[in-house]
C-alpha cells in the first residue's frame, strides 16, 4: 500500500469518525433536553402529592352525576 493510499485511508477514517461525533453530540443534546423536561416533571408531580391532602387529585373526583 503506497503513503497516498494510507493518507486516502486515514482521510476517509477521519470523516466518518467526525461525522460520527457530530452525531453522538446531536444525541446526547437531545436527551439531556429530555432529562431536563422529566426532571421539571417530575418535580411538579412531587409538589402535587405533597398537597395531595388538600384534597383528592382532580382524576380521583367522581362526576357530578352520581
Amino acid at each position: 500500500m503506497s503513503d497516498a493510499e494510507r493518507i486516502q485511508e486515514l482521510e476517509v477514517k477521519i470523516a466518518f469518525l467526525e461525522r460520527h461525533i457530530g452525531e453522538q453530540d446531536r444525541v446526547v443534546l437531545g436527551l439531556s433536553e429530555k432529562i431536563a423536561t422529566l426532571e421539571t416533571r417530575l418535580q411538579s408531580l412531587r409538589e402535587r402529592l405533597e398537597r395531595g391532602s388538600e384534597g383528592p387529585m382532580p382524576a380521583d373526583e367522581r362526576p357530578p352525576h352520581y
